[in-house]
């Protein structure tokens, strides 16, 4: 490695940098010159690659790293080698771990220079020249708007509970390049183990297995008694666990309407169930479950796909923990009914129906209490819950920027915010015309809206078992008075269906519109701006801004962006 000149610090992210212990808890929150000179020393780093050894290409000695730095290998499904043979970080590098109050952080950096690993190698046979603009995204740039749109989704979903790497730096250069500083207690990915896997390395797949079970086990996040566990025991376990980790965030995603493309080499997802790779990821305010992104030879999942891949990785670590167990790599066809994958579908049902009552605006031991008593009346709302949702235009399926869709016509976080609110006013059902203006997206056509009696019916039993729900909350918790569980329904279901969700989109507004207006803000104005769109999307709270500044007027104009694309992608 060499230092890369003529960075400056664009994000850093404090308050992950308080948690890893890598600044004191009450450093401010301001780009001091000696952190902003520390960062830059640690991460403003570029490869000195082959196309630089092959060429005699000089760099002053004083700017080349003591220390080698590490490209690690994992499958990829853009490679031609399906085996992983080829694959791996195209882009980045393993800056290291790091350790505090007995947890251990893994740090890497995209954006530091084209490796052999990179699909643009594999294709061409040709060592690529760091930054050449000809090759585009295989010359080992990366771009500072990517950046920026994943530091801000990232924070937003660490904030709202959502598993995912988060971005602890970002160091802009020249042309809009960028390198990108993430961290996570865990940076493996399934790809990482596939690639082992695909290729019968039994020695290497051991030990990064046992690493992987060795570092979750010290960070607390699995059992300690895994550790001390022999071979059988401990793998079954492990197998067990990642049914448990990808059933959950499988049900999550579709949920929470997020567009997260998994398949079969386990490349853009951690291994911890944590999100990575901000390219690859949409967050909808709506359920476009249509959706499929274009990626030039090959086309994505869509939502619900996503449940069938993630049952597909874990069939695989199903095949692994044979593996470890027996010594023998048999045909992963053997494990399509492995008894991980029942585990898998019973935990990807619970937590999805756990989701659905939580955005309903019941509690955790309400919506668990339903789940256990009534588990009948659940299926029917969410049969009647799931017409709506999952109603699209008549416009059909058309093409867009970066793929295709087809538009949702119903918001169902306006019905579960809205209906509660309409329903303890009343002693009867909403009319089919009400309900369905209630919960009208911004993508709906006249004709679409149309009321027919199949559609009058749907309206009809949606509230019914909606209030039978209610009901029975009411009557094992509030002694059976529906008022008092619908005023606390109203209050959870307001902050649990936020109207103005942030969406791929708005996330792309806000980051061009700090890009745009770098010159004319400080850093601590934009850290300011930053901190103000997180905590609208988390505590759904107004920043307070001068709206006569020019920091307070952006601020503003990104607000105003943000309820534009609510119900985009």
């Amino acid at each position: 490695m060499r230092t890369r000149h003529g960075g400056s610090v664009f994000f850093f992210n404090f308050a992950l940098a308080k948690k890893m212990g890598l600044i004191p808890q009450d450093h401010p929150e301001e780009l001091t010159p000696k952190l902003k000179e520390k960062i830059l020393e640690t991460f403003a780093l570029v490869i000195i690659n082959e196309y630089d050894i092959m060429n005699h290409v000089e760099f002053n000695s004083k700017d080349i790293r003591p220390n080698m730095y590490m490209a690690t290998r994992y499958l990829q499904l853009q490679h031609p080698n399906k085996r992983g043979k080829t694959s791996g970080d195209g882009r980045g590098i393993w800056n290291g771990e790091f350790k505090h109050k007995g947890t251990t952080w893994d740090v890497s950096s995209s954006g530091t220079g084209a490796t052999i690993l990179s699909p643009a190698h594999a294709q061409t046979k040709q060592f690529i020249k760091t930054g050449d603009r000809e090759v585009c995204y295989g010359n080992g740039y990366t771009d500072l708007n990517d950046g920026m749109c994943a530091a801000l989704m990232s924070d937003i979903f660490h904030k709202n509970g959502i598993e995912t790497e988060q971005t602890l730096a970002i160091i802009s250069f020249e042309a809009g390049t960028a390198i990108n500083v993430r961290a996570s207690k865990s940076l493996l990915r399934p790809a990482h183990f596939f690639r082992q896997l695909k290729l019968g390395d039994f020695k290497g797949l051991k030990s990064s297995i046992d690493f992987f079970i060795d570092r979750q086990v010290k960070n607390g996040d699995w059992s300690e008694s895994m550790a001390a566990q022999k071979k059988e025991p401990r793998y079954t376990a492990m197998a067990e666990q990642m049914a448990l980790i990808f059933s959950k965030i499988a049900a999550q995603f579709e949920s929470e309407y997020i567009f997260c493309w998994l398949d079969w080499d386990g490349d853009n997802i951690l291994a911890n169930g944590g999100i990575i790779d901000y390219g690859s990821i949409r967050q909808f305010g709506l359920y476009h479950w249509e959706y499929r992104y274009d990626d030039v030879d090959r086309w994505s999942t869509n939502i619900p796909e996503q449940k069938i891949k993630a049952r597909y990785i874990v069939q695989n670590f199903a095949q692994i923990r044979d593996f470890l167990i027996t010594g023998k790599k048999r045909n992963i066809r053997r494990f399509r009914k492995d008894p991980i994958l029942k585990l898998f579908d019973r935990n990807f049902t619970k937590v999805l129906n756990q989701q659905l009552l939580k955005k309903l605006g019941l509690s955790e031991k309400q919506g668990d209490y339903i789940l256990e008593k009534f588990p009948a009346l659940m299926s029917k709302f969410k049969k009647h819950h799931s017409y709506f949702e999952k109603t699209k235009s008549s416009k059909g399926v058309y093409k867009i920027s970066d793929g295709v869709t087809a538009d949702a016509i119903f918001c169902m976080k306006d019905a579960h915010r809205e209906l509660p609110k309409r329903l303890i006013q009343r002693e009867q059902y909403l009319e089919p015309s009400e309900f369905i203006d209630m919960m009208k997206s911004s993508y709906a056509k006249k004709k679409d809206l149309t009321i027919n009696d199949y559609r009058r019916k749907e309206v009809e039993k949606y509230q019914k078992y909606y209030l039978k729900i209610m009901k029975k909350v009411a009557s094992h918790f509030h002694q059976g008075k529906l008022e008092k569980t619908l005023l606390e329904v109203i209050m959870r279901s307001s902050i649990a269906n936020q109207e103005n969700r942030i969406t791929g989109d708005s996330i792309l507004h806000v980051a061009t519109s700090l890009i745009r207006n770098q010159k004319s803000l400080s850093f601590d104005e934009r850290h300011k701006i930053i901190n103000g769109v997180v905590q609208h999307q988390v505590e759904q709270v107004q920043p307070q801004v001068k709206p006569d500044s020019k920091m307070g007027k952006i601020m503003l104009r990104n607000l105003k962006a943000i309820r534009y694309y609510r119900e985009g992608f």
